[in-house]
């Protein structure tokens, strides 16, 4: 897969809300929330051009007997994909270039709070936006074809700045 970041791009939030609205209506009443996480949802950084979504919703398993509405959206189904008590969506476009994720946790558990405490603090925090926009472009010229390389080249500066979210988010609530 070749690794490839570029500046923001303003259309991303609408485009999040576009798909959103099509998920929330496969997975039906089960969805609690449905959130915009992963660098596309952080103003002024560099990210891959793929929208993660992030659903809430009240009962992980009958996630899967909306397998076959997700696939008409075009969404691949890839099960927990290495995440227990995750499942998880992929979809790429006509050409084969991918465009959409999907994260679908149970509500309120501690993966929800940990993707949205970093998309937070991320965004309340633009000296750690600015350091992790320049370490992915450097690790994108570095692997340019090595998606595996580029995640494990991130993977450190993600589990810190995930620390720090989480901190600073319980920080925030007793203020």
């Amino acid at each position: 897969m070749k690794v490839e970041v570029v500046p923001h791009d303003s259309t991303w939030r609408g485009k999040f809300e576009d798909e959103s609205k099509y998920v929330a209506l496969t997975l039906g009443e089960n969805v609690v929330a449905i959130h915009h996480i992963g660098s596309t949802s952080i103003p002024h950084i560099y990210a891959k051009p793929i929208i993660d979504l992030l659903v809430e919703v009240e009962n992980i398993a009958k996630v899967d007997d909306c397998s076959l509405g997700m696939e008409a959206l075009g969404y691949e189904v890839m099960g927990e994909f290495g995440i227990p008590n995750r499942r998880f969506f992929r979809k790429d476009n006509k050409t084969g270039i991918r465009t959409h994720h999907i994260h679908i946790f149970t509500a309120r558990t501690s993966s929800v709070k940990r993707h949205l405490a970093f998309r937070d603090y991320m965004i309340a925090h633009p000296k750690d936006v600015q350091k992790y926009s320049e370490l992915k472009r450097q690790l994108a010229k570095q692997y340019p074809n090595d998606i595996i390389g580029y995640m494990d080249g991130k993977d450190g500066f993600i589990k810190e700045m995930q620390r720090k979210a989480l901190v600073w988010c319980t920080l925030d609530k007793f203020e």
